[in-house]
């Protein structure tokens, strides 16, 4: 008899729901809000607020979802149980959490506070951005490929991963990872606009600390 004439328990359904969750705001909605940016901030600086909106209030709310139903996953399989007291799917689940709260507050810091020291250039915090966002994606896309290949196993092995499943999570990190980078291919553009808008900027407080100058008497 195969083991897809029996339903799907109440484990595997809340399993499958944080997998679908967590799948979608990790490896499709965070890395079409980073694609956004890498090709768009190139031809308009309107970027900032759109890109807020999409990686926080559109895909927040699916990823805190995701992650509440994993913990209750966690909390079915028997949470206290020495076999998942240190699970690695766990673990990296928690500490994406993190992350991606910690890219959220930082991309708003970046955003409103300049530092008078970096004097016009790019700052730190800009490539610790980018590249914090390129170790949540990778970490994520680990993160499910070990929840398909290993961590269904622990809701007893009574349905398999479907091989489409598998094939999506597949096409999902080819995609993101050839189109970023093709999208590197805007660098020097990118680097070119900012350079020139710090020399205008620049030039432009040149001329506000230069004020004109009265003469002495008026009559």
């Amino acid at each position: 008899m195969s083991s897809f004439n029996f339903p799907l328990n109440a484990l595997e359904k809340t399993v499958i729901t944080h997998a679908i969750l967590c799948t979608t705001g990790f490896l499709i909605l965070l890395p079409l809000g980073a694609l956004g940016v890498r090709y768009v901030r190139t031809f308009t600086n309107k970027w900032f607020w759109v890109h807020t909106a999409w990686q926080f209030i559109v895909a927040g709310p699916i990823i805190f979802a995701g992650w509440a139903y994993g913990h209750r996953s966690y909390d079915m399989l028997g949470g206290s149980a020495t076999i998942l007291s240190d699970d690695p799917h766990k673990q990296v689940g928690i500490a994406l959490l993190v992350l991606y709260i910690i890219q959220i507050l930082l991309g708003f810091v970046i955003h409103f506070y300049k530092p008078s020291w970096s004097k016009g250039a790019r700052p730190p915090q800009n490539y610790l951005h980018a590249i914090l966002g390129l170790v949540i994606l990778a970490l994520a896309a680990y993160q499910v490929h070990y929840g398909l290949n290993t961590e269904w196993l622990l809701t007893g092995g009574l349905h398999q991963v479907p091989m489409s499943a598998k094939n999506a999570w597949l096409a999902l990190v080819i995609i993101f990872w050839a189109l970023y980078g093709l999208g590197m291919a805007l660098l020097p553009r990118q680097y070119k606009q900012e350079g020139e808008a710090r020399l205008s900027s620049r030039k432009l407080e040149g001329e506000e600390g230069v004020a004109p100058q009265e003469s002495p008497h008026k009559s």
